[in-house]
């Protein structure tokens, strides 16, 4: 069998109970599981985690990254058990780029991405010209000129699916110009910026006023990028996995996530509490 048969295989297997938080399958003993997390607001979010876990008989090391690319090489590597910091779109393009049999195994939430200003207030009073930075990886460029394109601003190609780049803009009636710079500087150009399209948690590490300075926002209903835990293949259906998951899928987590996040990011698995 190979790499791309044996995961889709896992995830056939463990797709149908996504978002279901039900009880933990009992483990042998005590176990340590070692998780990649973007550092900031998501390390209160996974010290709820770890205490539901605790209650399982697991004990959750967290290691906090701040560059996107780390924690899925990690992972790969086994230096980590799981991450969790990453939607679907962006795990496809890794696996594309590297070839990793990294699969999701829950949801966790969603951060829907917005375009941000401080020289106007509205979509429409944007100039001719007007420069928007967006960020530089492959999903997140994408989802940006989505969110472009879902304003007006621009129009794409056909059937350019969820990865679409700068190349694919067939109509552009305001000339924007697009600058694509690395997902954690956007946010801290917007002041040189005429708007910026800027992931929620680095526009909150940017100091970004949501939502006094969001101009427009993706939609939330059947939004594709929402966040997960993942593993490696192999790992898919260990009893840890499914522990670890409903550690995260409770609403004291969901609670957190409204808090720590001001209300920008929402629980996204099934029957989750929202605000």
């Amino acid at each position: 069998m190979n790499k791309r048969t044996l995961l889709g295989a896992v995830l056939a297997s463990i797709v149908v109970g996504w978002g279901i938080a039900g009880a933990p399958l009992a483990l042998a003993a005590d176990q340590t599981v070692r998780v990649g997390i973007m550092s900031g607001e998501d390390e209160d979010v996974w010290r709820v985690v770890s205490a539901n876990a605790a209650k399982h008989g697991i004990t959750v090391k967290v290691t906090t990254f701040s560059d996107y690319t780390q924690p899925n090489e990690a992972l790969s590597e086994h230096d980590l058990d799981a991450n969790s910091f990453q939607h679907k779109p962006y795990l496809e393009a890794q696996i594309k780029a590297r070839g990793y049999t990294i699969v999701p195994v829950g949801f966790t939430y969603v951060q829907p991405i917005g375009l941000y200003s401080r020289k106007v207030k509205s979509v429409a009073d944007l100039p001719q010209g007007a420069t928007i930075g967006v960020p530089n990886d492959p999903s997140n460029e994408g989802r940006s000129l989505l969110l472009l394109q879902a304003q007006g601003l621009i129009a794409l190609r056909p059937d350019v699916g969820l990865l679409p780049t700068a190349r694919d803009i067939a109509k552009n009636p305001k000339n924007i110009h697009i600058k694509e710079l690395d997902a954690g500087i956007v946010g801290r150009a917007i002041d040189d910026l005429d708007a910026a399209v800027v992931n929620t948690d680095w526009a909150i590490k940017a100091g970004i006023r949501i939502p006094q300075e969001r101009i427009a926002q993706e939609k939330v209903t059947g939004n594709p990028y929402r966040n997960f835990i993942a593993v490696n293949a192999k790992d898919a259906n260990a009893p840890w996995v499914h522990a670890l998951v409903d550690s995260y899928q409770q609403a004291n987590v969901a609670a957190e996530i409204l808090s720590v996040y001001h209300g920008a990011t929402l629980p996204a698995w099934n029957g989750a509490p929202q605000q």
